[in-house]
């Protein structure tokens, strides 16, 4: 066996067993009739494993591949009707880049205190993308292990509290349909779908667009279902795949965690996630109180947690998408943009994004 065989295998195998894991909890999740179990059972179980040191790995390009069915379904989402409510979102999303500015005026002092160091303190503060946050830490000397760690635990503990909230605060049940089976589609919406996936992704990392598997997507699906090409959102089945990988994808980021690494990194995020809830907290309140959002979209709009994640608990809620994910898409522009910019005003080395 040739060396590269080799190395495919030592991949294919740790990536199969975890597939196969993440499958085993998924169907727990489903018989035991736990919420979402597509996403609770895949990273319950990948995370347990992780913790006790299994050898899993993630999905690669699959994984990131599956993100683009959550980009179609947010861009077929998109119609003239939900364009024309824009200017009435205006006043709302305007609050985003106010809310990005207190946290990270709260969270790199915070976690400078904690003993982190400048570029650490800063990018580990963003509430952007894990991977985002985590390039543009690397390329300014940051701790990267300790910042996946952080977004991870972020994700990982909001996607875990949010359904929850939906439920008991807001009365939002968790069982919504998240599209019709596939047996309802036909062979011409299916095809369009997958063409706007594939070309809007690898269009988007061509052009160096920041997450090119969900925006990418969302921007061609949202064009065709504008010229009324397509139609629907992407089938059921399709989103629970989705569901699956991002609950392997927040799993695996535990894989090799240390006791030092866990009572540093992973309890330095669960504080920070009290901070941040304080601030989404805060911020729904106002939006819904001065009317300018419904109450289950204004905290949907406002949880600081990942885009792919929040997306999955929209479409299930029956939550206003084009609100939502509006205001996401802002969070992100200010995070990506803005966090540079910044960073190397309080003396942080400026990453530079390469094109793929």
């Amino acid at each position: 066996m040739t060396q590269p065989d080799r190395s495919m295998l030592s991949s294919l195998v740790p990536r199969a067993g975890t597939l196969m894991l993440a499958l085993a909890g998924a169907a727990t999740f489903h018989l035991l009739g736990l919420p979402l179990p597509f996403l609770f059972g895949p990273m319950s179980f990948c995370l347990a494993a992780a913790l006790t040191g299994a050898r899993l790995r993630g999905m690669g390009p699959i994984s990131v591949g599956a993100r683009t069915i959550l980009g179609v379904a947010v861009g077929a989402s998109i119609t003239p009707q939900v364009v024309a409510q824009i200017p009435q979102m205006a006043l709302s999303v305007v609050l985003v880049p106010v809310y990005v500015l207190l946290i990270g005026l709260i969270g790199v002092p915070f976690f400078r205190r904690l003993g982190f160091d400048p570029a650490t303190s800063y990018y580990a503060a963003m509430p952007g993308g894990l991977q985002d946050m985590v390039i543009f830490g690397q390329e300014a000397g940051a701790d990267v292990r300790a910042l996946s760690l952080i977004h991870a635990t972020r994700v990982a503990v909001l996607v875990t509290i949010a359904p929850a909230i939906l439920v008991w605060l807001y009365d939002a049940p968790l069982t919504g349909a998240m599209g019709a089976p596939l047996r309802d589609f036909g062979a011409g919406q299916l095809g369009w779908m997958a063409v706007s996936a594939i070309v809007g992704w690898k269009g988007g990392e061509y052009l160096g667009l920041f997450g090119a598997s969900i925006l990418g997507p969302m921007i061609t699906t949202a064009a065709l279902s504008m010229a009324g090409i397509i139609t629907q959102r992407p089938p059921a089945e399709a989103i629970m795949l989705a569901q699956l990988f991002i609950g392997i994808g927040i799993g695996v980021q535990y894989v090799g965690v240390t006791l030092r690494e866990l009572r540093m990194f992973v309890l330095s995020g669960l504080a920070f996630v009290m901070v941040l809830a304080v601030l989404a907290a805060a911020f729904t309140e106002f939006v819904v109180l001065t009317g300018l959002a419904r109450p289950l979209e204004g905290f949907l709009a406002f949880a600081p947690g990942g885009q792919a994640e929040l997306t999955v608990l929209a479409i299930v809620v029956g939550a206003d998408l084009g609100f939502v994910v509006l205001h996401h898409l802002t969070r992100i522009v200010v995070v990506i943009t803005g966090a540079p910019l910044m960073a190397r005003y309080m003396g942080v080395p400026r990453p530079v994004r390469r094109r793929p």
